[in-house]
């Protein structure tokens, strides 16, 4: 995998700072976009963990942590932003999502592996990752989902070729 210098160290610090993680996590956004193979901008990293695994690591980073309810359509009871890597890399847990029924809480359903710089990063599955950035709906979240679908697409294999058909009689 091909990802700027920058990117490449600030994930394999995430990776080193998330190694003791009791729980789940999982790079989501335009990082996430960028190790599933689509060429986008990534300009800061987005890591989602659970509650205590978010406080323990903000609080092992020397990151103040607090509640993120700023933004009309999203909220992160524990949220933090770690400056040490080239990238800023925002941190939190609890995070909700505001749709048409109120706010909902952002349950990630799939985990997959990839490798970088020698460490292990979890993502969701395109699949998921493509529908969360749908469901966030801004323009750049669409964008990326476009990108994570032409990436799926063409990682599809073509159907197999048919057999000739061997029960044609030459005359």
């Amino acid at each position: 995998m091909d990802l700027p210098p920058d990117l490449e160290e600030t994930l394999a610090e995430v990776a080193d700072a998330a190694a003791d993680a009791s729980g789940p996590w999982w790079i989501i956004g335009s990082a996430a976009v960028a190790l599933h193979g689509a060429f986008t901008e990534v300009r800061d990293v987005d890591l989602v963990m659970g509650l205590d695994d978010a406080r323990n690591v903000l609080r092992r980073l020397g990151v103040p942590s607090m509640p993120d309810t700023e933004h009309p359509k999203f909220r992160s009871e524990v949220f933090g932003t770690w400056r040490k890597p080239p990238l800023p890399v925002e941190i939190f847990a609890g995070f909700r999502l505001a749709d048409t029924e109120g706010w909902r809480p952002v349950v990630l359903q799939t985990r997959e592996a990839i490798r970088v710089a020698g460490r292990t990063l979890y993502v969701p599955s395109i699949d998921e990752l493509h529908d969360l950035l749908l469901t966030f709906g801004r323009p750049k979240d669409l964008e990326r989902a476009r990108l994570l679908h032409a990436v799926s697409v063409a990682a599809t294999p073509s159907a197999p070729a048919q057999p000739p058909d061997r029960c044609r009689s030459s005359s």
